[in-house]
């Protein structure tokens, strides 16, 4: 039995090696197969996308990973302020200690079997002035790009969060064909995630333009409606009106449900029309809101993205949205439960 188990596992590491080098030789991915292969996940919110990891809270620990994966999930989005640890000017180099730093935190995913998205998060210059920084920006994805080439097939690249601003529809489609043009020097089979323009909303699918040519695409969408209900008493909306929504209930009435169904809907016939899959990178409720509130419109959505055949990655794991509570190091159980039913 020794023996044969010791063969097991060396044809295991040998099927990762190859499955490893396929990437880089010029495997091609399918997109939707990678969508599927993502299922459930969390983001790894508050660390890595803050000015300083550690500034807002939150600084990643190795429990986090083994954690996550205990509960179920599938992959980790990892949403990194690149922007802050790199040159103002050219040749815009991102800080070496930083790369070591990012570069821990895939390989503490990738070691578990997660399927990975790293994104370009908070590039809070780029939204104001998107002509000004678009160099620098290319510049920065030809480094993270080059930097990961060899890294296996699940580490996806997402070019940028929530475009907003100044960075509307038109200019982002445009930057889109651009970093990918970059991007594909390096990878050309790598699988990217895109989204589209206005925070990544839901309703503005139909305004993104993808390259017909380039199918190795999973679109990402955000979803935090009711707003009202997801963003009560959340100091960072920039309106007192935060406030006053606090108290705000989700009560899962046919009402409120079937507008979450029709937006979903809507997605998916998108969706297939483009033939492009679809996660809903970042849905969450701020703690403001009740916690049974949370729960019930945690799982709706949850389970509408998967009827559709959509991925998802909840924001996020451990702050103010947080599925873990890691003051008191536990689970925070309704959500964790309408996010990973326990199986019958």
């Amino acid at each position: 039995m020794i023996k044969i188990t010791k063969v097991c596992v060396y044809v295991e590491v040998l099927f990762l090696l190859i499955c490893s080098a396929c990437n880089a030789v010029g495997s091609r991915p399918d997109p939707f197969k990678q969508n599927e292969l993502l299922g459930r996940g969390v983001n790894l919110g508050n660390a890595l996308e803050a000015p300083m990891e550690g500034q807002w809270g939150v600084t990643l620990e190795a429990e986090y990973f083994e954690l996550i994966q205990g509960a179920g999930f599938n992959s980790v989005r990892i949403p990194v302020r690149w922007s802050a640890h790199a040159l103002k000017d050219k040749p815009y180099t991102i800080e070496a200690s930083f790369f070591k730093r990012v570069d821990w935190a895939v390989e503490q995913a990738l070691s578990r079997g997660f399927h990975v998205i790293l994104n370009m998060h908070h590039y809070e210059e780029i939204y104001i002035d998107p002509a000004g920084h678009q160099q620098r920006f290319l510049a920065l994805w030809e480094q993270i790009a080059g930097h990961y080439k060899d890294q296996p097939a699940n580490l996806l690249f997402e070019f940028l969060n929530e475009p907003n601003k100044n960075l509307k529809a038109e200019p982002w489609n445009q930057l889109i064909e651009e970093v990918l043009k970059v991007v594909r020097r390096s990878n050309p089979y790598r699988t990217v995630v895109i989204g589209p323009a206005s925070w990544n909303n839901i309703d503005f699918l139909d305004k993104l333009r993808l390259p017909d040519a380039d199918r190795n695409i999973i679109v990402s969408c955000h979803y935090y409606k009711p707003f009202e209900f997801t963003h009560q008493g959340a100091s960072w909306v920039g309106t007192s009106a935060a406030k006053d929504w606090i108290g705000t209930q989700w009560s899962g009435t046919e009402k409120e449900g079937q507008a979450i169904i029709e937006d979903f809907e809507k997605a998916r016939v998108w969706a297939q029309k483009n033939k492009r899959p679809v996660n809903i990178g970042e849905f969450g409720s701020y703690s403001k809101a009740d916690m049974a509130s949370r729960a019930l419109w945690t799982a709706f959505i949850a389970r509408q993205a998967e009827k559709k055949g959509f991925s998802w990655t909840y924001w996020e794991f451990c702050a103010g949205f947080g599925v873990y509570d890691r003051q008191e190091k536990r689970w925070n159980e309704p959500l964790v439960r309408a996010l990973i039913p326990p199986e019958k």
